[in-house]
């Protein structure tokens, strides 16, 4: 009986904590929205984003750049470590506007 209790135990915490772990959630839940807001001039530095990388540029003047949306560059100077494709949020820590696009500073969440 109690082998079947730990064992019981043990696969609700397993559940319990993968359901956690899936459910994070971010302040915009697109590049699109995330874009919009940047647009109408809203304070989105440390505002969390879920993007989609459309292109991953290793070498540009900035760094690294994943270039998601219309005009979003997030750029880092470590490798993201990340490919097309791929699913991110991450914490807006700086943007600037540099000729009609945006240069965005993050952490990986």
């Amino acid at each position: 009986m109690k082998k079947l209790f730990m064992l019981l135990t043990l696969i609700l915490s397993i559940v319990t904590i993968s359901a956690c772990a899936q459910n994070k959630s971010a302040d915009y839940n697109s590049e699109k929205s995330f874009e919009t807001a940047l647009n109408k001039g809203k304070d989105l530095e440390n505002k969390t984003v879920k993007i989609k990388v459309n292109k991953i540029v290793p070498n540009s003047a900035f760094g690294y750049n994943i270039q998601t949306g219309k005009h979003l560059n997030f750029v880092s100077d470590d490798n993201p470590k990340v490919k097309k494709g791929d699913t991110l949020i991450l914490k807006v820590k700086n943007i600037k506007s540099v000729l009609g696009s945006y240069i965005i500073t993050y952490d990986k969440q």
